[in-house]
């Protein structure tokens, strides 16, 4: 199919453009230019979302050259911007808001998120990005071999150590109690890469590192979640953070790491993960344990999943949280806010054993010692495609791609983070 031509979508994308290069800096604007400019965005994004539901797959196979290029969500973004102006952001204005306040950003990535919602939510190209979301990083195949050879990788947010057949994966920003930013994303999928990719581990472990932090000094904690402050500076990104978590590490979690490498009969290379929850898991934390095959927390420790009270959507929280707890108990999670201690019954439908806190490290050896058996790969393969259907993530992930860039910048998510961060 060919990419027609777009001149409504032209001429009404260059009338925004025109409009805000009239208008003073987001933040000085009166209400009457806001709902002024809100109008000219509804137009253009009404006329970009019917234009890719029905060309998305033509402007796909376009990029990708009918399929036969990989391209991951950055990429194939920056792509679109230079084959396709108007249809997403150029990398200036994409630019000119990573340098703002979330406040005071114009909002571009919403159109990046109907960009992607349309090529996610269409079956052969969403596929295909999917498929591409699973290969290693190029930071990790750089990094590899060093870690083969000492068994030991040192990034800013993650430290891998393998141990025994094991690689030991400790989240350690004791900045900020692991809260995740797109630095740590990167530096979490380059350390799920090599851990998949080195032939010397044979399981996966989890941990939060000891912090530093008054409240907390001298306790490990796995995870405070999104990094609010940062969501405040702006520094959360839709494609680099927001995305890339879910279609990056933590699907290879789930599905493993796509090679040349991987054996005949498998596409990818698998390996079963444990996870030690120490002191909390919150938000993202939570949301992440959803894709281990095996969870320990402390007895003093609780999850919790607080994104709609932030204001956001908790990544593929709102996917696997129920085939974990069923709807009702997800719902109290998700809409109320509901923490889950270790000890309550409610824990076991999330936590596979509970232990006093002095005795995680002999958990996670039984653990890894249970999880090293030849059946174990094959069978959580077929566990993650009863759970877990392709098509149902990629078809979830479609929505989550626009709806997720909307809350980014919501009123409401504004007016929090600024406060969270004011009182930080």
């Amino acid at each position: 199919m060919s990419v027609p031509d777009r001149p409504a979508l032209v001429e009404s994308a260059a009338r925004v453009d025109k409009l805000v290069a009239a208008l003073p800096e987001p933040g000085a604007r009166l209400p009457g230019q806001r709902a002024e400019l809100a109008e000219a965005r509804d137009a253009v994004r009404t006329l970009r979302t019917r234009y890719l539901r029905t060309y998305a797959d033509a402007v796909y196979d376009h990029l990708t050259d009918g399929g036969t290029k990989e391209l991951r969500i950055a990429e194939l973004v920056e792509a679109a911007a230079d084959e396709f102006p108007a249809l997403v952001p150029t990398a200036g204005q994409i630019e000119a808001d990573r340098g703002r306040r979330q406040a005071d950003k114009e909002g571009y990535e919403i159109d990046q998120g109907i960009f992607l919602r349309a090529v996610l939510a269409a079956p052969r190209a969403g596929a295909h990005l999917l498929d591409t979301m699973l290969r290693p990083t190029p930071r990790a195949l750089r990094l590899l071999p060093e870690f083969r050879r000492t068994g030991v990788l040192e990034t800013r947010s993650v430290r891998v150590e393998r141990q025994g057949g094991a690689a030991y994966l400790t989240m350690c920003r004791d900045d900020c109690l692991n809260a995740e930013d797109d630095q740590q994303v990167d530096d979490m999928e380059t350390a799920v890469d090599v851990a998949l990719l080195d032939p010397g581990t044979k399981v996966g472990v989890l941990r939060g590192g000891t912090m530093t932090h008054p409240r907390y000094r001298g306790r490990r904690v796995f995870s405070a979640g999104i990094n609010l402050k940062s969501l405040h500076a702006g520094d959360i990104s839709l494609v680099g953070f927001l995305l890339r978590r879910e279609l990056g590490y933590i699907h290879k979690l789930v599905r493993g790491v796509r090679t040349e490498d991987a054996p005949w009969h498998s596409r990818t290379v698998e390996k079963p993960w444990v996870a030690a929850v120490e002191t909390f898991a919150i938000g993202g934390g939570t949301q992440v344990l959803l894709a281990f095959d095996h969870v320990i927390a402390a007895s003093d420790a609780y999850l919790s999943l607080p994104a709609a009270r932030e204001g956001i959507v908790p990544g593929a929280g709102n996917f696997r949280l129920g085939r974990h707890t069923g709807a009702r108990v997800s719902r109290q999670i998700i809409l109320r806010g509901r923490r889950i201690r270790a000890t309550e019954p409610a824990a076991g439908l999330l936590i596979d054993e509970v232990v006093e806190p002095e005795e995680i490290d002999a958990a996670v050896a039984r653990a890894v010692d249970r999880l090293r058996g030849p059946a174990v790969v094959p069978n959580r393969k077929m566990l993650n495609l009863a759970d877990e259907p392709v098509d149902e993530f990629r078809r979830y992930m479609a929505e989550f791609a626009l709806q997720q860039a909307l809350r980014l910048y919501g009123e409401d998510v504004i007016d929090t983070v600024g406060r969270f961060a004011h009182k930080a």
